[in-house]
Parts: C-alpha cells; structure tokens; sequence
C-alpha cells in the first residue's frame, strides 16, 4: 500500500524576495572593511607582528583597550568615511584612482592629525597604514563606480549621466 503523499505531485514555486539589494554605499562599506585591512596585515604577518595591532589601537579612539572594541572603532570610522565618500561622488564621480586619492587624504586626517594624540596609533607602521588607507579609497571608489548591481545583473549607468567631452582648449566667450 503506497502512501497518500506519492501521489501528489508538486508544482514547483517561484519565490519572490520582497527585499531589495542593499544600496551601493553599503556594498562599498562592506567591501572596503573586508578588504582594506589586508596590507597592514601582510605586513605584520611578513615581519612577525602582531595582526591584531592596528585593531587594538583603533580601540584606544573609544577610550578602552581590546579587539572587539577596536572591531567597532574600525566599522565605524569606516561608515563616517564611506559616506563622506559617497557624497564626495555625487558631486565628482569616483573610480579607483580618485578613490585612492581620497584615501589618500583620509590617512592624512586619521594618522597624521587625529591620531597623533593617541600612542597607540601613533606606534603602528606608517607605510602599512598608508596601504590600508589607500586601498580603502580605491575600494570604496571602485565599488561606487562599478557597474554590476546586487544581485550580478549590470545596471545601467545614471540618469542623465554623459560621458564629458574634453577639449583641447577650455571654452571661453572669445573664442567662439
């Protein structure tokens, strides 16, 4: 005697999600924290170093020690960046080259103005921190720029967005 449920057949179902790919901004944070930190950390397991250094220093900007502390430092240094980022590229778009140079100007406030006062970060390496810094703003640039969407599709570029045309000479009212 066979089972009831042998006989029915299933229909196969399309689930549809109702939630929408995260906004591009957070791609770029997740992205950036992910990936950023790997020059520091090459360079600590190259020499020896502690990896867990840079992290433990971010800890004292919260005023305490420890890694999960110096984890929600990071991540949230990170945020604030990434929207400055992202309000920078509504005005003038960024790639990977231009998002390295905000990099750039971000380690210039995180570890030569701000963290100038705190010891810690003070000790760290500067040329690892540089990297990291730098590779933040080329991943940040980058994943702004990109044109695959969330969910792999490629995404058509903005609305009313043209490619500018350069000109040999920048216009000016005697020259036309």
């Amino acid at each position: 005697m066979e089972s009831r449920r042998s006989e029915r057949v299933r229909e196969p179902v399309e689930v549809k999600y109702p939630c929408r790919p995260l906004p591009r901004p957070m791609w770029a944070w997740a992205v950036a924290c992910a990936v950023s930190g790997v020059p520091s950390t090459v360079h600590a397991l190259w020499t020896g170093g502690d990896v867990l250094r840079s992290t433990r220093a971010a800890a004292t900007l919260l005023g305490g020690t420890g890694v999960i502390r110096g984890a929600v430092a990071h991540l949230g240094v990170s945020a604030c960046w990434v929207v400055v980022l992202a309000a920078v590229d509504r005005r003038w778009r960024l790639d990977a080259r231009r998002g390295a140079v905000a990099g750039a100007v971000i380690a210039v406030v995180d570890l030569e103005v701000v963290g100038r006062r705190f010891p810690a970060v003070r000790a760290l390496h500067r040329g690892a921190q540089w990297a990291d810094h730098l590779a933040f703003g080329a991943l940040v640039g980058a994943v702004l720029r990109s044109t695959v969407d969330g969910r792999g599709g490629v995404r058509p570029p903005p609305v009313g967005h043209r490619p500018r045309r350069v000109l040999a000479f920048p216009r000016c009212r005697a020259w036309r």
